[in-house]
């Protein structure tokens, strides 16, 4: 009986969180004025183009995990527990201690803020895994498969939820730092908020020009971490890195630059 009042609360919960993302899908207003520093029109143009070549939406396929990668952003978070109540996944791991944005932000783990989140929205503490060690990309790739190795549950079919301006660095971070064994991947699905640039700021990703600066560090990535062998290769078309070096010059978004 205990069993099927908690399955039935699970069912409601599901009810209610996916018609809440239904709700925000279609949800299209305009940038929050707190957050939307004056960005002139044709540095908006050139961000816009960059936003939206960073951002990887794969058509979702019934999986056996889904796992949120630790970021300051904590819609990440949402947007991972709203998967599973929409079934496409059994269990969720969340991933991270901290990283370049989130060390000192929080007086815990990311996987810890991320979980409760989850749990705080309906998703019983039984289906999440934390993994609470990682402190990149690479290594929330590679801990997460240590984890699910340690309780035979690797998978051949994986979700992995990111924030939109990583969507390219993430599918390459995976293929390069998954480690090979004996449960071939079949499916890798990358789901990245479905947001604009516009909307995008907020108390937690900071003002349009904090936003813009870190989509900058993290294209600036994609040619360096492949050479230095931490991801695969991404073909970055030579219009988007116009766009790049337009914004480059102006010195007004390059706080997130590596040398």
């Amino acid at each position: 009986m205990k069993s099927e009042r908690v399955s039935g609360h699970v069912n409601i919960h599901r009810v209610l969180i996916v018609t809440l993302c239904l709700i925000m899908e279609f949800d299209i207003g305009q940038c929050d004025a707190r957050f939307c520093v004056n960005v002139p029109s044709l540095h908006m143009d050139a961000a816009n183009k960059i936003w939206n070549f960073l951002q990887v939406n794969d058509r979702l396929i019934k999986s056996d995990v889904i796992v949120g990668l630790g970021t300051h952003d904590t819609r990440v978070a949402m947007e991972t527990a709203m998967l599973w109540f929409e079934g496409w996944a059994d269990v969720i791991v969340f991933t991270g201690r901290s990283g370049n944005l989130t060390k000192g932000r929080w007086n815990r783990s990311e996987a810890e803020v991320f979980r409760d989140i989850a749990i705080s929205m309906g998703v019983p503490s039984c289906k999440i895994y934390i993994e609470t060690e990682s402190r990149n990309t690479g290594e929330n790739i590679r801990f997460t498969h240590d984890l699910l190795k340690k309780r035979n549950k690797v998978p051949h079919r994986i979700i992995l939820v990111q924030k939109p301006h990583m969507g390219k660095r993430t599918v390459a971070t995976f293929w390069k730092q998954w480690p090979q064994s004996n449960t071939p991947i079949v499916s890798l699905v990358v789901r990245t908020l479905r947001i604009t640039l516009e909307r995008y700021p907020n108390n937690d990703v900071g003002d349009l020009g904090d936003v813009i600066s870190v989509m900058m560090g993290y294209l600036q990535r994609l040619p360096l971490y492949y050479k230095l062998g931490f991801q695969t290769h991404v073909h970055i078309p030579s219009d988007i890195w116009d766009s790049f070096l337009f914004l480059q010059k102006t010195g007004l978004y390059n706080s997130h630059f590596i040398s």
